[in-house]
């Protein structure tokens, strides 16, 4: 790849490096030039800029982040569209993550133009929590280069899985002395249910005995006849010997002795065993009747998950196991407007079809078929597929056919009597009908039938008001099109719009905050006004 400062004259189809000013004129870092930017920045008084430009064999940033990316993921992990040469995956329920650390540093050690950071193995991830991230650190790299790491990436399976929680049928022992308040034995069953609710399981079974062999081993054989699947003990003094009182009665039991101890704190005196039916028996520290992280969470976190629990795997656990102070749950770091910065954001998308399309007669457009089905749902079809979190239509002139049409789709509809006083009603009605966990809202309109799943995609990937990218913008060529994505602190500003102009002006108003996402496809730019497109829709 070719890099450096060369004249503006030349500088059409290079990329550019830094963000460009002259003036009022601002040309942001990684555009491509077009023609129309470098008659823009020759008019500013630019002169020079500093550009690169891509040479045989080479791929651009988002094109080889996509080719790595794509087969890292497997069962449970998802890779969002790439953009700015980063690529992000994000978990697709609740689990661990699982991979070998050993070959994320291989995939690595190839090349430092491609890098892959992820959460640590065996990570808790909640759904949609972003786990992993493929960042292309110059603006291009040979396609050898990313093909090599795809490799590494795939072989022999993909690199990370997420192992998803399952419920367990819990059963719960604890024994007491003389001197133990019901109140401790209490919160110890509380604190419990939360961990094992994580797989949407609990405790249907509780023993509470004395502290010795005979009762513990009666108690065990109760859980058993209960038909638990998680054997779980808690002692009134803790367990120093495989000859103790828990071991002890397990042993008895028909059960067996996996492993004492772990290299964990706090967590040290954590017993694993399994019972006479082959169920895992966890005989735990102490330290599992507080809420805290501890060692016993890193065992329960992988049962839960149906991961096999071994000697071996408990002995490698050292690595990390001081683990004093650390919160039981790691909460997602969160931006100034409340956006969890860790998790793929909620983006609803908001369908306007509520309007006369007075310039086509008496014929409806939303429900003329476009290759083979309504213009309006051919839009919400390909929303779908883009994987927009929510979808509601706005109805308004011929409400009720429109409504029969997407019926089935899986989309709210709302109604707009006021539709006749322009977009900005619409606007209104929609917005107060989204979720109230969206984190940004994709304005769309129902006669654009021809903007692509892979448009949909590049403007959700570019979205990220963190890094000051908060209205993404579809741009073919020089010209900007729709839909455009708004996040959720501009909701006031769409919701005060009046008439029929559409946002245009709030555009102009948050010119520093606009990301334009470049599009191959002029299907941004058209819609269904006449019966000549209409004609050309059919």
């Amino acid at each position: 790849m070719r890099f450096g400062r060369i004249p503006i004259a030349e500088a059409a189809g290079a990329i550019l490096a830094h963000t460009t000013r002259h003036g009022d004129t601002v040309v942001k870092k990684g555009r491509v030039l077009t023609s129309g930017d470098i008659a823009t920045l020759r008019a500013a008084g630019c002169e020079h800029v500093v550009a690169a430009r891509l040479e045989h064999g080479e791929i651009g940033e988002d094109e080889a982040a996509a080719r790595v990316a794509q087969p890292l993921c497997g069962s449970g992990v998802l890779a969002h569209a790439p953009y700015t040469g980063r690529n992000n995956l994000y978990a697709r329920g609740d689990g661990l993550l699982v991979y070998e650390r050993e070959r994320l540093d291989a995939i690595n050690l190839v090349d430092e133009a491609v890098t892959v950071a992820a959460l640590p193995p065996f990570a808790v991830v909640g759904a949609r929590q972003l786990v992993a991230t493929v960042k292309i650190i110059p603006y291009g790299v040979a396609a050898a280069t990313a093909d090599a790491v795809a490799a590494l990436a795939a072989a022999p399976a993909p690199l990370f899985e997420l192992a998803q929680f399952r419920p367990r049928r819990a059963g719960l022992v604890q024994t007491r002395f003389e001197s133990t308040r019901e109140s401790v034995l209490d919160k110890t069953r509380a604190t419990l249910e939360q961990r094992i609710a994580r797989g949407g399981g609990g405790i249907v079974a509780e023993v509470r005995c004395a502290h010795d062999e005979l009762a513990v081993a009666a108690a065990l054989r109760t859980l058993r006849e209960a038909g638990c699947d998680l054997y779980l003990v808690t002692g009134a003094s803790a367990t120093n010997d495989r000859r103790d009182v828990i071991p002890a009665a397990l042993v008895a039991t028909g059960g067996a002795i996996v492993h004492l101890g772990m290299p964990v704190e706090p967590g040290n005196l954590l017993l694993l065993g399994r019972s006479a039916d082959e169920r895992p028996v966890v005989g735990l520290p102490g330290c599992a009747r507080s809420p805290a992280l501890n060692g016993f969470d890193w065992v329960l976190e992988r049962l839960l998950a149906d991961l096999p629990v071994t000697r071996e795997s408990i002995m490698r656990m050292g690595a990390g196991g001081y683990i004093k102070g650390q919160r039981t749950a790691p909460r997602a770091r969160e931006d100034e407007d409340g956006t969890a910065a860790d998790r793929a954001p909620h983006i609803a998308a908001l369908v306007l079809a509520a309007g006369h399309s007075r310039r086509m007669g008496t014929t409806n457009k939303l429900l003329v078929p476009v290759d083979g089905e309504p213009m309006v749902r051919r839009v919400l079809r390909t929303l779908g597929a883009a994987c927009v979190d929510s979808i509601t239509v706005v109805t308004g002139h011929d409400g009720e056919r429109v409504r029969a049409c997407v019926a089935g789709e899986g989309v709210t509809v709302v109604h707009n009597p006021d539709h006749a006083e322009g977009l900005s009603s619409s606007l209104r009605r929609g917005l107060a009908a989204l979720p109230a966990d969206a984190d940004g809202v994709l304005v769309c309109l129902g006669d654009m039938p021809w903007v692509s799943v892979a448009d949909v995609r590049a403007l959700i990937a570019a979205f990220a008001p963190q890094a000051g990218r908060g209205v993404c913008v579809p741009v073919h060529g020089d010209r900007r099109g729709n839909p455009v994505l708004w996040e959720r602190r501009y909701f006031p500003e769409l919701d005060a719009l009046r008439g029929d102009s559409g946002a245009r002006s709030l555009l102009q108003r948050h010119a520093e905050a606009i990301c334009e996402v470049p599009v191959p496809d002029d299907g941004v730019l058209r819609d269904v006004d006449t019966p000549a497109a209409l004609t050309a829709a059919g």
